[in-house]
């Protein structure tokens, strides 16, 4: 199998209130996209990285990419307003290879910049017997499902709850062919791969492989100081 990690970076931020996207926030003086590059170039299973960004910052993230330490990047494609449309970039971007049966892409946020070799080769294993692949940690909160007045009605089980993270991967014909049949739909909207898979395509078994606490996404002001808090832990304890 082939597997293409999809770097999906065309966001802007807005909940962050900052004038760059986070993606090209500095943490420990390094753009927050790259900790993610990185990973992926590390990594002996990934064959190929697919950069999706946004077309304001095209330039800036070719600017970061070194071809010589990034060699695996093959590809900076630019994707859409929703996450769905970067995602459906990706997915037209591969249609020129000719294996397709045996490619896998390996979807994952570049706000996640603490995506660890671990996981990787979790989500990795996990696609040689489930052709869709969520990452995913146990929730710790009791979650409250509420009305529109903000009642209470009803507290599932937390044990069967988990908080989705990236890497989302899916064996190519799978994920094309969930998104061909969501954009048929006129009602169609989602910011999940998985939920387009688990919408359009229910027969398919969308398997969880664990995550990581310090997997987290980059969404709010406090987030960044905590976040080069676990980069200078690593960086110590190497």
């Amino acid at each position: 199998m082939k597997n293409i990690a999809v770097i999906l970076a065309a966001g802007i931020g807005k909940r962050l209130g900052n004038a760059l996207p986070k993606q090209f926030l500095k943490l420990n003086k390094k753009a927050v996209i790259l900790y993610s590059v990185e990973a992926f170039q590390a990594h002996p299973e990934i064959d190929e990285i697919l950069i999706v960004t946004h077309a304001d910052y095209l330039a800036q993230t070719k600017e970061l990419i070194d071809l010589k330490n990034h060699s695996k990047v093959k590809e900076i494609i630019i994707g859409g307003k929703e996450r769905y449309h970067s995602s459906i970039a990706a997915i037209e971007a591969c249609k020129k290879i000719k294996d397709k049966e045996n490619l896998n892409l390996i979807f994952h946020d570049a706000a996640r910049p603490l995506i660890n070799n671990t996981i990787i080769t979790r989500v990795i294993e996990c696609l040689d017997k489930f052709s869709a692949v969520d990452t995913a940690i146990p929730t710790t909160d009791t979650i409250l499902i509420v009305d529109d007045n903000l009642n209470i009605k009803e507290i599932p089980n937390r044990s069967i709850l988990f908080n989705s993270q990236t890497p989302q991967a899916f064996r190519y014909p799978i994920i094309k062919e969930a998104y061909e049949h969501a954009l048929k739909d006129p009602n169609f909207t989602t910011a999940d791969d998985c939920k387009t898979v688990k919408k359009y395509l229910p027969e398919i078994n969308i398997h969880i492989v664990l995550g990581d606490t310090q997997n987290m996404k980059l969404t709010h002001p406090e987030d960044i100081t905590i976040l080069e808090k676990l980069v200078f832990s690593r960086q110590k304890a190497k």
